[in-house]
């Protein structure tokens, strides 16, 4: 059986979640204290040297340390539902949008909390080592958000989901890029009723934990 370590506060974790959830993968759950800094100690780096969640350790033995990867192996051996899309479209405008919504929206938010919060003083980028918190990267990422959801919003205006008319990898990782950005007081307003209508749609597939 899959063993992801996970831990229940961060977002990269939940996309594997949520993922493994819609496509009815049994697994074994591990969490780690990110808050103790677990993810930094030798019996965690031995699991996965780069020193971040999630990492899914697979039936065949290889540990898997991106979500990219996740998404990639899950898709491979548990094709339905399929998350990445169907035909060669599907699959092109799936990609474009999970790009846009992990380079537009989920890298935004994490620089506005990594580079301001005081519990992430010399710690702005994940992983095995320290860097200096820019102020002035977290003013950018507040404002690339708030521009990140003033165009999902329109996107979605005649929409059920975000690419290929389908529930797909990119809905995932939006719905996590959404609830993130609560970590810096962003969230959707009156001025997006069609990004919060989709959200409350998410919402009730009741997978997304």
């Amino acid at each position: 059986m899959l063993t992801l370590y996970d831990c229940a506060t961060a977002p990269s974790p939940r996309r594997a979640r949520i993922l493994l959830a819609e496509k009815g993968v049994l697994h074994h759950s591990v969490q780690v204290d990110l808050r103790s800094g677990e993810q930094m100690g030798e019996a965690y780096r031995r699991i996965n040297p780069q020193c971040t969640v999630p990492a899914l350790v697979t039936e065949e033995g290889p540990v898997l340390t991106d979500n990219a990867a996740i998404a990639a192996y899950l898709e491979a051996t548990h094709p339905e539902p399929p998350l990445l899309g169907r035909s060669a479209l599907d699959k092109a405008e799936i990609a474009s949008w999970q790009w846009r919504v992990e380079f537009e929206g989920l890298l935004p938010v994490a620089d506005a909390l990594r580079n301001s919060s005081p519990a992430m003083l010399n710690r702005a980028l994940p992983g095995p080592l320290d860097f200096a918190q820019i102020p002035d990267l977290a003013l950018r990422g507040l404002m690339r958000v708030q521009h990140f959801f003033a165009v999902l919003n329109e996107h979605l205006a005649e929409r059920e989901f975000i690419a290929a008319g389908q529930f797909s990898i990119a809905d995932i990782t939006a719905v996590v890029v959404v609830d993130f950005a609560r970590a810096v007081k962003v969230k959707p307003g009156d001025e997006h009723p069609h990004l919060r209508r989709w959200r409350e749609a998410m919402q009730a597939r009741g997978t997304m934990a």
